[in-house]
Parts: C-alpha cells; sequence; structure tokens
C-alpha cells in the first residue's frame, strides 16, 4: 500500500473513510494533521493553534496526549492511528532478521485495552483492501504479513520488556494504577519502559499516543499536559471538552449531569482538573518508612500487639486483618503481620483462618470496621475473640495516622499490596460541606491498607508500659482519666 497522509487514509471510503465521514469529525483530523506534520492550509494550521495552544510540529511528533471528555470519539481516533502506523509507514529497514514491529494497545486492565483493539480488529476484518494483509487473527493480537504485530495488553512495564514498539497506545492513562506490583504508579513506569523499546523505530516515526479523559493533578497525563501544553516542540497536547470533538452530543444531557456532581461532570465532560482530590501522603514518605525485605516479624512472649481486621462478605473486597505493637523505646509503631484473603471465599473459613492468625499473636480482643451490625462479632466469638467495632470509619482512620506517618513514627512491611494503596489513597473534599475525607481513588482497593492502618493507629495511640505503670501505681481518679484518653484515643470502649 502506498504512503499516504493520515487524513486521508482515516477519510478514504475504500478504507476507514465509511466510520470517519462527517463534519463531526473536522477536529480530530485537523488535530491529527499537525501532529502527523501533513500539509494544512492557512485555515487549518490556525485551527489546529486554536486547538493546541502552539504552532504545529515542523515535524512528525514524537508523543501525542489527548486529554479529552468522555465520549469524544479518543478509543476511534487512537484506533485509526494504529492501524494506520501498522499498514502504511515501512518499519521492516530498521528492523533485524525475525524481528517484528508491535503497535500495542495498553489500558488498566484487558478489558479496557480491549475497545480500542476491537475497533482495529473489525478494520481488518471487514476493510476488503486490508483484509489480504492478516497473517493471523487472534484473541489479542493481529499479525500482519508486512512484520507488524498489533497487540493488547495490560498496563504493566513486563508487558513491553523484549518488544520493539512502533507505536504505544496508553488508554485512560489518567485512571491506571497497579494493586500488586512491584511499583505504585504503572503510567510513570511504564512510560520509563517504553522510551528504550521506541528507540530502535524512532527514525521511522514511533510514538506513543496517550488518551484519557482528566482526572486529579497527578500522573503521567497531568505532567505531560502541565509541561507541554501550549508549548512548542515534538511532543502535542491537546485538552478540550467532549463536545469541542464530538459535536453531536447534547449539551443539555451534559449540563445535567455537570449538575449532579459539578467536580466530577467538569472532569468528565469539560476536561478541567479536579480540585477537590489531592494525594493523601507523598510516595517519598511511604518508601521511606518500608522496611526494606522484612515481610512480618514473628510473634514474642514479651510484646503486646494490636489488632485490626477489615472484614468482607467473600464476594469483591478482601479479607484482612493485621497486626501491629508500639516500640517501648521509641514510641514508633511497628507492623508486625498483615494477611489478606481475596475472594470469592467462605467468610466463615476466612474468619476462622484470621482467628488462628490473631491467637498466634496471643490475642483475644481485636477492632474491626463496622460491618454487617453483629455479624463480626458472633463469628469472631466462636473462635474465642472479643471483636470490637472501631467508633472511627476508616477515612477517619486515615486522617489521624497521617501525622504518625509523616513524622515517621511507624515502620512498614515491604508489602507491594499496602504500598500500593497507601499512595493510591486520595484526599477529597465533599461537596457542600467543606469537609475532608480520605479513600481510595477510582477502580482501586483500601482493604489491605485500612487493616494496617486501623492496627498502627491502635499501637501508636498505645501508652508505652511505663506509662501504663504509672497510671496503675497512681489514685483510680487517675486510672479512670487514662482508660478515657485511650478511649478517645484508639477509639475503644470499655
Amino acid at each position: 500500500m502506498s504512503a499516504v497522509g493520515i487524513a486521508d487514509f482515516i477519510t478514504d471510503p475504500q478504507l476507514l473513510g465509511r466510520w470517519f465521514d462527517g463534519p463531526s469529525w473536522a477536529n480530530w483530523f485537523t488535530v491529527l494533521k499537525g501532529a502527523f506534520a501533513q500539509p494544512m492550509d492557512e485555515g487549518e494550521r490556525e485551527h489546529f493553534i486554536e486547538l493546541a495552544q502552539r504552532p504545529p510540529p515542523q515535524n512528525r511528533c514524537r508523543e501525542l496526549w489527548c486529554a479529552v471528555g468522555r465520549r469524544g470519539g479518543k478509543d476511534s481516533i487512537a484506533s485509526a492511528i494504529a492501524t494506520y502506523a501498522a499498514v502504511v509507514v515501512d518499519w521492516v529497514p530498521y528492523l533485524r532478521p525475525g524481528e517484528r514491529a508491535v503497535i500495542i494497545c495498553l489500558a488498566v486492565d484487558r478489558n479496557q485495552a480491549q475497545i480500542v483493539f476491537s475497533y482495529i480488529k473489525a478494520f481488518f476484518e471487514l476493510v476488503e483492501l486490508l483484509k489480504p494483509l492478516v497473517h493471523r487473527l487472534t484473541g489479542d493480537t493481529i499479525e500482519l504479513k508486512n512484520g507488524v504485530d498489533i497487540t493488547v495488553a495490560t498496563c504493566s512495564y513486563r508487558a513491553i520488556r523484549g518488544k520493539t514498539i512502533a507505536l504505544a497506545v496508553l488508554d485512560e492513562v489518567a485512571f491506571w494504577r497497579d494493586e500488586g506490583g512491584s511499583y505504585v504508579n504503572p503510567d510513570v513506569e511504564v512510560y520509563s519502559a517504553l522510551v528504550p523499546a521506541l528507540a530502535t523505530l524512532r527514525k521511522a516515526g514511533a510514538m506513543i499516543v496517550g488518551i484519557s479523559s482528566v482526572y486529579r493533578k497527578a500522573g503521567l497525563l497531568y505532567n505531560k499536559w502541565r509541561e507541554n501544553y501550549g508549548r512548542p516542540g515534538d511532543i502535542v497536547v491537546i485538552r478540550a471538552p467532549s463536545i469541542t470533538f464530538n459535536p453531536t452530543l447534547d449539551q443539555v444531557d451534559i449540563d445535567a449531569d455537570i449538575a449532579l456532581d459539578p467536580q466530577r461532570g467538569e472532569a468528565e465532560w469539560l476536561s478541567e482538573w479536579r480540585s477537590d482530590l489531592a494525594d493523601y501522603v507523598d510516595r517519598q514518605v511511604v518508601e521511606a518508612l518500608v522496611m526494606q525485605n522484612r515481610h512480618e516479624i514473628p510473634p514474642r512472649a514479651d510484646t503486646g500487639y494490636l489488632g485490626f481486621v477489615d472484614v468482607s462478605g467473600g464476594s469483591a473486597d478482601s479479607y484482612t486483618a493485621a497486626v501491629a505493637h508500639r516500640d517501648e523505646k521509641s514510641g514508633v509503631g511497628v507492623l508486625d503481620a498483615l494477611r489478606e484473603i481475596r475472594p470469592p471465599f467462605s467468610p466463615e473459613a476466612a474468619t476462622a483462618e484470621h482467628a488462628a492468625f490473631f491467637k498466634s499473636y496471643n490475642l483475644s480482643r481485636i477492632v474491626g470496621d463496622k460491618y454487617a451490625a453483629q455479624w463480626p462479632v458472633e463469628a469472631f466469638q466462636k473462635h474465642g475473640i472479643a471483636y470490637e467495632p472501631s467508633e472511627r470509619s476508616k477515612s477517619e482512620i486515615y486522617v489521624e495516622i497521617l501525622a504518625s506517618l509523616n513524622a515517621h513514627k511507624v515502620e512498614l512491611l515491604d508489602n507491594p499490596r499496602l504500598i500500593a494503596q497507601l499512595c493510591g489513597l486520595e484526599r477529597r473534599v465533599v461537596r457542600g460541606t467543606g469537609r475532608e475525607v480520605v479513600d481510595h481513588g477510582i477502580g482501586r482497593h483500601d482493604d489491605v491498607v485500612n487493616a494496617a492502618m486501623g492496627a498502627l493507629l491502635l499501637a501508636v495511640s498505645e501508652p508505652t508500659m511505663l506509662e501504663w505503670a504509672a497510671a496503675v501505681n497512681a489514685n483510680s481518679g487517675m486510672w479512670h482519666a487514662w482508660l478515657c484518653q485511650r478511649e478517645r484515643q484508639a477509639g475503644l470502649r470499655y
């Protein structure tokens, strides 16, 4: 197939034109012509400047970041770019014998990544000019006869290693997260892995295309926008409302949705970064608290432990338990052990397992979240453990333990899921009240971190043995005052 411009490729009725017909795609074509350094008339050039807040690059850009609202056509355009890169660009002169160029679609999970991939797959199945190029087609890979593979993967740097990348599509990159890996910023880690993977084919035009609605003021997409939007160079950043790139949307529906929740709606439809969200704790603080290669501390007879449990019904969330103690000399809260039972599971069996775990640390009394009324109380009572519902919500636990985290008054286990969930917590302002709460972000979890922070808050609130001895030797009034103080601090009832 002869080389053609990307806008011509997409609009050609014998290629993708049937899916990109009509004036509603005009703004996208302007962006693509500018980003790919295609010839533009004066009107198109002025329009590109209006959309990108900068002149078009002199040469094809190395990175294109599109922070566009929902239903703005991002996935459709990304699939068209990927198809163009796969069949028009000649990668072979830059490849070693047997080496294949890879077009990779990355997303937070395979279902999300499959959206763009399904569009691409449909092009090769339905377009007569593209059908003969297919060598083999599987559920997650299209192998072409020209030495190009189009594939799909989750947002893991491991999916990139060893591949020669021609084009990487980062789908909904503002919402990427990792729950169980050894890193907590998958967007940054993936980007770092992509840079060398693209190096071989840079001269042929290898590039990164990031597409997403906006979210909070953090992460790769936000940083790319902050550093490059409106500035000259080979990184093009577009930020625009949904209706700019899809004028067929009904503004009345958009306005109604924004009225329900202005912060969310303005991010989703207007591409306004959320001002009500912020990181709960700095990643560098968390990394400094992690005791490298300490995965668990065995129980000791001379140590007093405290336990916290985050109960789950067994279908969606994990059932987690944590044990911590306070170091008598330093006053530091130490996380000793952490258990997670992932769904699906039997709640009764999981409770028995956690009860045995707590008993191994000589605990006959624990604290847990207020879950399912009396069920946890009765379930743990069967195993000889008293369950006290916490008087703090998980948000209140996070707020109160934060000072100890920032003051380096806790020690964390080297547990990747704990680290990822802790770094994934967000502070947000409740609309209309001004009240600040802490919770996990969209698509994330906090089962592990909730149990760990609950146990640590009990530990740092626990008086030292010297304080306890002084209280015991004092009169009963001081003893009662100490008990009341501990009740206020730890959320326990006596």
